[in-house]
């Protein structure tokens, strides 16, 4: 399956974003009341200036405290992003998700974000082929 497909199946294709500069407080009330596992850092809602996970804001809560949750979300993001493009197909996806070991990836066009998955957008492709493979060698099988 392609990420195109992945992006198609998903029932929201708007990505959260937050702007550079951003306190880290906010991220984490917007991750919070989305219901999100992480939130891009873009100053415009195309590009990426970096991710915030909720892993990280947890990393920097044990590591400091509380008192972190005043810093900048850009000094906690991830920066050296890895990407994926929508003809990309969810092996290769899920392949770079886990040798990485991180859990949401952008998806860009032409320089411009145009989706987020995540692993479990994947994973659910995943399982969706594994399904319709099996399917038709039952069909094969019984000689439909």
């Amino acid at each position: 399956m392609l990420v195109q497909q992945i992006l198609k199946s998903k029932p929201d294709v708007v990505v959260v974003t937050i702007a550079p500069g951003s306190k880290l407080s906010d991220a984490a009330e917007t991750l919070s009341t989305k219901k999100i596992g992480a939130i891009i850092v873009s100053p415009d809602g195309k590009s990426v200036a970096g991710i915030l996970s909720e892993r990280d804001i947890v990393r920097e809560l044990g590591k400091r405290g509380p008192s972190c949750m005043s810093d900048l979300v850009d000094d906690i993001m991830t920066a050296d992003i890895v990407s994926c493009a929508k003809g990309d197909s969810s092996d290769a996806v899920l392949a770079k998700m886990t040798a990485g070991r991180f859990r949401h990836m952008p998806v860009i066009e032409d320089g411009a974000m145009i989706g987020l998955i995540s692993i479990g957008d994947v994973v659910k492709a995943q399982l969706s082929k594994l399904s319709m493979e099996k399917e038709a060698l039952e069909d094969m099988i019984k000689g439909f």
